[in-house]
């Protein structure tokens, strides 16, 4: 199997990369801007010309890539009137391009990321934000090329995600910080129900979808899309419970200190398909506790 990446210097891409390189299974990553690679010798780098689609058409084909994993994309949880534009750039633009120049070097199969803020309420779509709203746009468009190709393709929907090294702004960083300080941290009254996994389950999840694509051993329907859960789900009162407990630090909280944020996600996706044969292994205490060990 080789596969060609996008979004591989992300946190879940670079997990992804350094997952499939100790299966060894051939990586090329898209670099996606002028910055060297930070990846070893070992990991292939190309970067998507994009003002001349023939030569990336002709690289995917010579290259005889199995499938792509489909990881980069602009998020913003709320965005200002002049990053509209940038937000369908990348998530629309962007991903299309990539799909059209798959398609036409006639790659196997097509793995897209997309959110659980597509489901806003649990119904069939509703998007939280922008961001939730062009992912969808992006799957509208795949629509196309689902029915009038020979590529499978197929989407991992996530919710949070969380793990050692994770330099992104997420919940358990704010713990650590305000841990180590001190601080109070003014939050929301904390009722909200957070579905969050753990990142070793995440990179399972886009392995095992690739294995079954590859090997067509289970039929995947065209289109499918599919779910990654947390093997629990906890308010956001009880997760800084566990936080606690596992760390032995308290934490200065003040719930209720700010309001809940527009269209805040009481309860997350619930309807959502998971992929045959993958099921979350890490739980949330044995994930805070490899966070704590490696950070």
């Amino acid at each position: 199997m080789k596969v060609f990446i996008t979004g591989g210097t992300g946190f879940i891409g670079n997990n992804l990369v350094n997952r499939l390189m100790e299966l060894n299974i051939e990586v090329t990553v898209n670099l996606h801007s002028d910055k060297p690679s930070p990846f070893s010798k070992k990991v292939k780098t190309y970067r998507l010309n994009e003002m001349n689609i023939q030569s990336d058409i002709d690289f995917l084909k010579k290259s005889n890539f199995s499938g792509i994993i489909h990881l980069a994309s602009l998020y913003l949880t709320t965005h200002k009137p002049e990053e509209a534009s940038a937000l369908v750039t990348a998530n629309v633009t962007f991903s299309t391009y990539i799909l059209e120049c798959a398609t036409q070097a006639k790659i196997n199969w097509f793995i897209n990321t997309g959110t659980f803020w597509q489901n806003y309420e649990n119904l069939p779509y509703s998007p939280v934000n922008l961001y939730a709203a062009s992912k969808q746009a992006f799957e509208s468009m795949a629509q196309y090329y689902i029915e009038n190709n020979k590529i499978k393709f197929c989407t991992l929907r996530l919710s949070d995600t969380y793990g050692p090294n994770d330099t992104r702004p997420k919940i358990f960083n704010l713990f650590d910080k305000i841990a180590k300080t001190g601080e109070l941290l003014e939050m929301s009254p904390g009722n909200q129900i957070l579905d969050i996994s753990f990142i070793e389950d995440v990179v399972d999840a886009f392995i095992k979808l690739a294995e079954i694509l590859e090997t067509k051993k289970i039929e995947i329907h065209n289109g499918s899309i599919y779910a990654v859960n947390a093997e629990k789900r906890f308010t956001l009162k009880e997760l800084v419970s566990i936080y606690e407990k596992i760390t032995q630090n308290k934490l200065n909280i003040k719930f209720g200190g700010r309001p809940y944020r527009e269209r805040e996600v009481m309860n997350p996706w619930q309807n959502g398909k998971i992929v045959p044969g993958w099921k979350p292994k890490v739980n949330i205490e044995e994930g805070i506790l490899k966070l704590t060990i490696k950070n």
